[in-house]
């Protein structure tokens, strides 16, 4: 009895001087690229990591993916509810006060030492305001980045300066992140960690895919398209137009099978997703929807497609890692970097139609078979672990940041 009393009086002890560590993801997507980084923590000695779902987590409506992470052996410190089952303008800014009202519970409750968030959505931006607030020094991934057809170009530029450690995809965008006045000593290029994901996660073939998802095609004679397409957040009330023209585009192609994942909850979301559903029941044999295929799935389907396409940042970022075409649709990601397997285009059903037949055609194919992803970088998930192990080890932050002029950057 009293080797166990001392042992929790250890355990108390030891804790006490152990830095508290929280993450918070509010999407799959967003998951998939922190679980690396949250396992790595998790295998620190001298850090307490909490990680706190929040968001589409949390939603049946977007397939509760919040059992993915536990399914993965990572328990969850808190579940948040802040999601409305509306995905109006008005929704989201309500969905945002929930979130600053519930998490600013929370940081009283547990007063960590770090956040860390990745990305550029409403939630992320109540949270890191929330954290910012309560004095919390933040962690973001991946600031600097540019998509000037969304309402998450401006949320990511206001994380970034509300953040103290930075980790960009790109030297280029470690470069705009200095310009927006953050000290280089804290601005770190490490690569994209969907890329990591890519060449780390074994894949699962194509006979255990289509058996998995209950679709199948005769790769001989059919080929293969992953869609995924999301609101055009600054643009009024187009997400219907412009994914009716993707829809009629696709059946331009008779042989082409289908797998689309359905849009987040951004405002527009649920008119593609009823539309998908619509258009699923009535060509059952040509294509299947899925709410979330999951990391191993989403990236077996992509390395095995023909063809990626719409309007989401994994068609950017991971994809061309498995040298497979994307077609990427109007302006939602306008303005971030692409590599060459990238093919852009309007949002017109010719447009789209054109894309796509370029994209399918060999000679396409043989053009990008050893492009290199410009997203790549050795180590990422090593080097953000490393480079917060060591500063959280150091004495405490000083949020009294100062704002570095460009005038003192060597160029």
């Amino acid at each position: 009895q009293r080797t166990i009393k001392e042992y929790y009086r250890l355990k108390d002890w030891i804790i006490k001087f152990m830095k508290r560590v929280c993450i918070v993801t509010a999407t799959r997507a967003e998951y998939g690229l922190l679980k690396p980084i949250i396992l790595k923590l998790q295998a620190q000695n001298n850090l307490e990591v909490r990680v706190v779902a929040t968001g589409m987590h949390l939603s049946p409506e977007f397939g509760m993916t919040c059992q993915e992470i536990e399914q993965d052996g990572i328990r969850l410190d808190r579940k948040i509810e802040i999601l409305l089952s509306a995905d109006t303008s008005s929704a989201i800014s309500k969905s945002m006060g929930l979130a600053m009202i519930s998490f600013a519970d929370y940081f009283s409750e547990r007063k960590p030492d770090l956040l860390i968030v990745l990305g550029d959505r409403y939630e992320i931006l109540a949270v890191a305001t929330t954290a910012m607030n309560a004095r919390i020094p933040i962690a973001h991934l991946y600031g600097g980045d540019i998509t000037e057809g969304a309402v998450d170009d401006v949320v990511r530029h206001a994380i970034t300066k509300m953040s103290y450690f930075h980790f960009t995809a790109t030297r280029e965008h470690r470069r705009r992140v200095i310009q927006m006045g953050e000290s280089p000593e804290r601005v770190f290029w490490v690569g994209a960690m969907s890329v990591e994901n890519a060449f780390d996660v074994k894949k699962i073939s194509m006979h255990d895919l289509q058996e998995q998802i209950a679709f199948y095609w005769n790769r001989d004679l059919e080929k293969m398209a992953v869609v995924t397409f999301h609101p055009v957040t600054l643009e009024d009330d187009t997400a219907r137009e412009q994914f009716q023209n993707i829809l009629n585009a696709l059946d331009y192609f008779e042989d082409l099978k289908v797998i689309f994942t359905k849009a987040n909850a951004d405002a527009g979301g649920r008119v593609i997703n009823h539309m998908i559903d619509d258009y699923v029941n009535e060509h059952p044999q040509k294509s299947k929807a899925y709410t979330s295929l999951g990391q191993l799935r989403y990236l077996s389907a992509v390395s095995l497609a023909d063809v990626v396409i719409g309007n989401s940042s994994r068609g950017l970022s991971e994809v061309p890692t498995f040298h497979v075409p994307t077609v990427n649709i109007g302006d939602r990601q306008r303005g971030r970097v692409c590599g060459k397997t990238v093919i852009s285009c309007g949002v017109a059903e010719k447009e789209i139609t054109d894309a796509i037949q370029k994209a399918l055609s060999q000679t396409f194919r043989n053009e990008i078979c050893n492009e290199k992803n410009p997203y790549e970088k050795k180590g990422t998930s090593d080097a953000i672990v490393k480079i917060l192990t060591e500063n959280l080890n150091k004495k405490n932050i000083d949020l009294k940041k100062h704002f570095y002029d460009l005038a003192d950057l060597e160029v």
